[in-house]
């Protein structure tokens, strides 16, 4: 089930996305950041075990845009859709908020292709380069893909 992250996923959310971090997958994330963070984020907690499986965070970046990331789902919880509706869960909170594009950056073209985004240039999102992008290890090599998604501001219309 899909539920806002709460204080105590902390650790968990810290465990499964340096996982993927460590694989090359993700940007690290400090237990400081994701505390500070923390009402960004939606989890998928198993409902059988209430282990935290899957996570993603909405990140506000300006007035009318937002970004998808630390989209994360342990591997063994893979391909069953928990992905899927983590990301939906932030498209949804982006509505509600008045959001009208929201961008990923990824090595999961496919993915992100089949929930309605499309690939753009880096250079149109210069506020997330100048913020995020500058302390990544691999700038300004950036392989990741830019992907982004208009969506409608009124809830249960586009995306």
């Amino acid at each position: 089930m899909i539920r806002k992250a709460r204080i105590g996923d902390v650790k968990d959310l810290h465990r499964i996305l340096n996982a993927f971090a460590a694989e090359g997958k993700l940007l690290p994330r400090s237990l400081s950041d994701l505390y500070t963070h923390i009402r960004e984020f939606v989890v998928w907690e198993s409902p059988e075990t209430g282990e935290i499986v899957g996570c993603c965070c909405l990140h506000i970046v300006w007035e009318d845009l937002a970004e998808v990331r630390s989209l994360a789902v342990v591997p063994d919880r893979q391909g069953r859709g928990i992905g899927t509706a983590l990301v939906r869960a932030c498209l949804n909170e982006a509505r509600d908020l008045g959001i009208s594009r929201v961008f990923v950056l990824t090595y999961e073209v496919r993915f992100f292709e089949n929930l309605g985004f499309r690939v753009t240039d880096k250079q149109v999102f210069p506020q997330k380069i100048w913020a995020d992008c500058l302390h990544c290890t691999k700038f300004p090599d950036c392989d990741e893909t830019a992907m982004v998604l208009e969506i409608a501001n009124s809830r249960g219309t586009g995306g």
